[in-house]
């Protein structure tokens, strides 16, 4: 069976396509910058084996539907495509951010559910519609495909109240559904699983810290294989420090930016979204630029590392007292499985609590899940590559096995 698992964004379609007897990439590619003068396709047949091939597609591409038949037509191409025709795709698998309290497993794509995806557009308005786009444009060219919905905030509807509940007036959460939703579930279930499989024990049993460090940043609790607590809140803005979003800050913040910036509510939210985080600490928000800014002196890039870490630090220490015991810490995504330094000093001085970081093991660069604790640590660490697009793909074959 070959599933087809799309990412839609406002301006762009990221999709894979792969063989789901071996788990095998067929396909990668990104279609980025539609709607624009000059859109562009970039595909990679088989990529990382000796088969592998990448074409790039430059031209208009004015709306997604244009996008998605441009990429099936580079997938069917009959000398540098993966597959023969559309009739070879089994089922398609779509990414949508944010699926709020009606969604708390991913679900076959019926019109109910997609008008419950409109109905949760307040909660996630740059993501939802986008997500929506992809949907539709594949339900029209692949009428009679199954589609499956993986939702990213799914796999935290198991936090109990305690976990999600804000201390507002509860009138905002009935009526308004405000609430800590949590986000990255796909990533971190993912990991979850690898991590589990690695202690030898069923994801059930275990109590794990999952940390996903990329441009953007959250950490979840796990208790018993499910989620019971995660950074990111009723926005992907609350929590640790990221490249370009500020994690927890004092919520009085905005009006003191009004009344002593004349900065209006918009113009705030920017700030907090795309100028802030690493970025705005020191104007850098890529790791690799400020490690090397580091070397070379820069004081506001290192000021911004121990920002970052210590904030990591700290939602640790706090989940590790949230779950009493803790089986595993899990890093994954770009930083955490690439920066042996963000993990190091993520964990600096977490030896009381059982934490105890082998560093050689740590500074060992490779692309496989690792263990990189002592042999004698009472809380194991792991580094595990995620894979969201194979985790939505699972998702996508229990949905359709039933």
């Amino acid at each position: 069976m070959k599933f087809f698992i799309i990412n839609s964004g406002s301006s762009s379609i990221k999709y894979q396509v792969i063989e789901m007897e071996t788990e095998s990439v067929l396909a990668t590619g990104l279609v980025e910058r539609i709607g624009e003068e000059v859109g562009r396709l970039k595909n990679t047949c088989f990529p990382g084996t000796p088969d592998e091939r990448e074409s790039v597609i430059e031209q208009p591409i004015p709306d997604h539907y244009s996008g998605m038949m441009l990429v099936i037509a580079v997938l069917t191409d009959k000398d540098k495509g993966v597959i023969g025709d559309t009739s070879e795709i089994s089922a398609i698998g779509h990414r949508v951010v944010h699926g709020g309290e009606d969604f708390h497993a991913s679900t076959r794509i019926t019109p109910e559910v997609i008008e419950a995806v409109k109905h949760n557009i307040p909660l996630a308005p740059l993501h939802n519609p986008a997500n929506l786009d992809g949907i539709r444009v594949a339900m029209e060219i692949f009428a009679q495909v199954p589609q499956v919905a993986v939702f990213d905030t799914a796999f935290h509807q198991t936090m109990p109240p305690r976990a999600f509940m804000y201390a507002l007036p509860s009138s905002l959460y009935e009526q308004d559904r405000v609430r800590r939703y949590g986000f990255h579930g796909t990533s971190h279930r993912f990991v979850a699983g690898e991590c589990a499989r690695m202690l030898g024990k069923p994801l059930a049993e275990c109590n794990l810290i999952t940390v996903h460090l990329g441009n953007g940043c959250s950490m979840t609790a796990i208790e018993n294989g499910r989620s019971i607590d995660t950074s990111l809140g009723m926005t992907p803005l609350e929590g640790l420090v990221m490249g370009t979003r500020s994690g927890d800050v004092d919520p009085a913040l905005h009006l003191f930016l009004k009344q002593n910036k004349g900065m209006e509510l918009e113009a705030i939210d920017a700030l907090l979204n795309k100028e802030s985080g690493l970025k705005g600490l020191c104007g850098m928000n890529d790791m690799r630029d400020i490690h090397k800014a580091v070397e070379a002196g820069d004081a506001r890039a290192a000021m911004a590392l121990d920002v970052q870490t210590y904030r990591n630090r700290k939602y640790i220490g706090a989940y590790m007292a949230v779950l009493g015991r803790v089986d595993g810490i899990v890093f994954t995504a770009g930083i955490g499985e690439n920066d042996a330094i963000v993990r190091a000093e993520s964990l600096k001085g977490l030896e009381f609590l059982g934490v105890r970081l082998d560093a050689a093991k740590n500074k060992q660069r490779a692309k496989e899940a690792r263990c990189i604790s002592l042999e004698d640590s009472p809380v194991r660490v792991f580094v595990i590559p995620t894979n969201e697009e194979l985790a939505i793909a699972r998702e996508v074959a229990n949905v359709v096995r039933g």
